[in-house]
């Protein structure tokens, strides 16, 4: 099993963006550590407002996310086998946390595919409970099945 970190700095942007959007799906891609054996902290994240409905999310592979990576990737020293992309995330403000046939279909696509050269990836699926963010994760590696991580949150309650 894989465990997520979720900082309270982190959750409480991310807290934030679910507001503003609403019953609209919004998501991006995660940025993280690897902290030790099957551990990582979310570090920084992508947000992408545009492309999301009340019913479905779909990330776009813009200049902007590049840029977003090499910023990451120059802030942490190029330490790639500590700090890298982790994966992607996105809302289901309607939905259960569940993944969707087309949220998996995509993130197979992302570990199998060579130019990408992920060894895995997660989908963190969110949403507001009471105001509270509850979350989901999933993780997608080559040769295995879908497998379910925990998600934990760090530091300050809000």
């Amino acid at each position: 099993m894989i465990n997520i970190l979720l900082p309270f700095k982190i959750r409480k942007r991310m807290i934030g963006l679910l507001k503003s959007a609403g019953t609209r799906e919004i998501g991006g891609i995660l940025m993280g550590e690897h902290v030790s054996e099957s551990v990582f902290r979310i570090c920084d994240f992508t947000v992408q407002q545009q492309g999301g409905t009340w019913i479905s999310f779909v990330r776009k592979m813009e200049e902007s996310l590049k840029q977003s990576l090499r910023t990451f990737f120059k802030s942490t020293d190029f330490q790639y086998t500590r700090f890298n992309y982790l994966g992607e995330w996105h809302s289901h403000p309607s939905f259960s946390l569940i993944p969707s046939s087309l949220d998996q279909e995509s993130m197979w696509e992302i570990v199998q595919d060579p130019s990408v050269g992920a060894n895995f990836s997660i989908l963190l699926i969110v949403k507001l409970a009471a105001g509270e963010l509850a979350g989901s994760v999933s993780l997608f590696a080559p040769g295995f099945e879908v497998m379910t991580g925990e998600l934990l949150l760090e530091g300050d309650t809000l």
